[in-house]
């Protein structure tokens, strides 16, 4: 029981994570932030990237439930909040309201693109901050503290599997970039947006029920 337990904190997180940051859709971004840059420039961009929204993540995981007790949040609010964000992402990627084949519009007038834009918002951005915040949400109501310490531990460890996917594919973004093609990427892309509105749906509907058991 408390295996299967902390499988669902570890394999959900994980699941959860990788829909929502979509890692092949940062792929312009870095090409397009990283152009012109040294191959040894390139791959401090993306160890510091992926690091610094691990780091976002971890903090987020940590201290999530005591930001909803200083600002008087619910649990319920913050997960129909967070599934209202989540579940918008994921309705823009899947019908195409942001450009998903090339990359965005950014000014280059710097050398380190490493925290912004690429680790915040592009990686761990208001979504995900939202995800992680609604998961470290759910652990908290968990009854016992050994299995809260094991849901955390487990979170954590699907945040830092996350941030290394996502490092792995910045590294090969150009490789990846050129066998995908625009096509292959926007068709990946439409298929996170769909998982994505289902995780936001399922975030609205536990953030109802905790509500109405709370009333």
């Amino acid at each position: 029981m408390i295996e299967s337990l902390y499988l669902q904190y570890l394999f959900g997180g994980f699941v959860s994570l990788i829909v929502i940051t979509n890692p092949l859709s940062k792929i312009p971004l870095f090409i397009s932030l990283t152009q012109g840059m040294p191959l040894d420039m390139r791959k401090k961009q993306a160890n510091w990237a992926c690091y610094y929204a691990a780091t976002i993540m971890l903090v987020s995981l940590a201290a999530g439930n005591l930001l909803l007790v200083f600002f008087g949040i619910s649990y319920g609010a913050l997960r129909i909040s967070g599934g209202l964000v989540v579940g918008l992402i994921g309705y823009q990627m899947l019908f195409g309201m942001r450009d998903q084949q090339g990359a965005p519009v950014v000014r280059r007038d710097k050398d380190d693109y490493s925290f912004f834009p690429l680790a915040m918002p592009g990686i761990s951005g208001p979504g995900t901050i939202a995800v992680v915040i609604g998961i470290s949400s759910e652990i908290a109501e968990l009854p016992r503290g050994l299995d809260m310490a094991g849901a955390f531990f487990m979170t954590g460890v699907a945040i830092i599997l996350t941030a290394f996917v996502t490092w792995i594919v910045m590294r090969s973004a150009e490789f990846i970039s050129s066998r995908l093609g625009p096509s292959g990427t926007q068709v990946l892309t439409k298929l996170m947006g769909f998982l994505l509105i289902c995780i936001g749906v399922q975030f609205i509907g536990s953030g109802i029920r905790t509500f109405i058991a709370g009333s």
